[in-house]
């Protein structure tokens, strides 16, 4: 692994002196080629109900954008300035609207009829849900390259300058700024905010995993997942960046080159932990939490104790998506275009579908037995798992 972030292309981002390792998504940036896929036999049945796309997807930007659900709809944004709405049950364009030298890369996010997006030039945009028009922009201090988070009263966005921002839902106004110093190098990418309890939560390029409150952005508490231990700076990386989780009274995160970790929600106070690393992040079921690993292991823990359930290492190099759970199954995505269903119970192979050729890099989204998914060239596909 430390071998392909050394291959890849180091670049600045003219941000307090902040750099990032470019984000990896696809066979030229591996030093070690992707494991070949084995032959699996089927053990259930998932059927392809459509397939569209949007305009560029995220294209080269480094996001991870996947569409958002919200009440029978899915919204979609693109680096060329798209924003859409799609029928989720038929893949339909509702509407849809293009802002000219825009380059969307956080979110969207959608909640009644609010729909967010962030943008590479700081930016941050509220439309309607029901028609696309623009209701209020908001210029934040960086480049929005994670999906907002609206709730009642507050959109939470992350911003890659280390900024975590509340607005108002109602026109933008900044209500409350939470600020934490970024490594001299990290990764590309951040985690989406988390909201709950009355506290917003978010992952950082030190490795923490942070609360504040929801009202005014007071800090709650802070907690460890790796200390970014090393001789030089890409040994020191420690970003927390994928998917965290919040599932009732617990917080599931993971860490680069740090550890999976359950944490007591209020307190931040670790349940169990486990020494892995990951910058895709995880999922969790009713009695299990599985994670893509750096490396392309997928591992099942138990959501209890954290002991290991499982581990499938046939992905190795394949560079997964975050994980998502339909049922007795976990859902990733490859470098590859692949998708891979896995038994919960014991990590096997149970399914795999051909998106396209792009890389998936971005969490598949479920809603019952349905899940979307778009690679990175703005390709979406909807499987149903019977």
């Amino acid at each position: 692994m430390k071998r392909a972030l050394l291959a890849v292309v180091i670049l600045s981002l003219g941000l307090g002196g902040c750099n990032w390792i470019k984000s990896i998504g696809g066979k030229k940036d591996n030093v070690v080629p992707p494991t070949p896929l084995v032959e699996i036999a089927p053990t259930v049945s998932t059927q392809k109900l459509w397939s569209t796309s949007v305009s560029k997807g995220a294209g080269k930007s480094g996001a991870h954008m996947n569409p958002a659900l919200d009440a029978g709809r899915l919204y979609v944004a693109s680096v060329s300035g798209e924003i859409a709405a799609l029928d989720a049950a038929s893949g339909r364009k509702l509407w849809s609207t293009n802002v000219k030298n825009m380059e969307w890369a956080g979110g969207p996010a959608a909640r009644g009829d609010l729909l967010v997006v962030g943008a590479l030039n700081g930016q941050v945009r509220g439309y309607s849900t029901q028609n696309g028009s623009e209701l209020w922009q908001v210029q934040l201090s960086s480049e929005i390259i994670c999906a907002p988070t609206i709730t009642e009263g507050l959109v939470a966005v992350r911003s890659q300058d280390g900024r975590l921002f509340g607005l108002d839902p109602a026109n933008g106004t900044r209500l409350w700024v939470y600020e934490q110093a970024v490594p001299v190098l990290s990764l590309r990418g951040n985690a989406s905010p988390v909201i709950g309890n009355g506290l917003v939560y978010d992952g950082y390029d030190s490795g923490r995993v942070v609360a504040v409150r929801q009202s005014d952005g007071a800090p709650a508490w802070s907690q460890v997942l790796s200390t970014g231990e090393g001789r030089t700076e890409v040994e020191r990386l420690a970003d927390s960046d994928g998917p965290i989780v919040l599932d009732q009274n617990q917080l599931f995160a993971t860490a680069y080159s740090g550890q999976i970790a359950a944490l007591d929600a209020a307190s931040g106070r670790p349940g169990w932990s486990r020494e892995l690393s990951s910058f895709a992040g995880l999922s969790v079921a009713e009695n299990a939490v599985v994670v893509s690993d750096a490396e392309g292991n997928v591992w099942g823990f138990d959501r209890q104790t954290g002991s290991n359930l499982w581990k499938q290492d046939a992905l190795l190099h394949r560079w997964l998506s975050p994980p998502a759970i339909v049922g007795n199954y976990a859902i990733v995505g490859d470098l590859e275009g692949y998708v891979h269903w896995l038994n919960l119970a014991d990590g096997s192979f149970a399914a795999r579908q051909k998106l396209g050729k792009n890389p998936i890099e971005s969490a598949p989204v479920v809603d019952g037995d349905v899940v979307y998914i778009e690679d990175v060239s703005g390709n979406i596909v909807a499987y149903r798992t019977q």
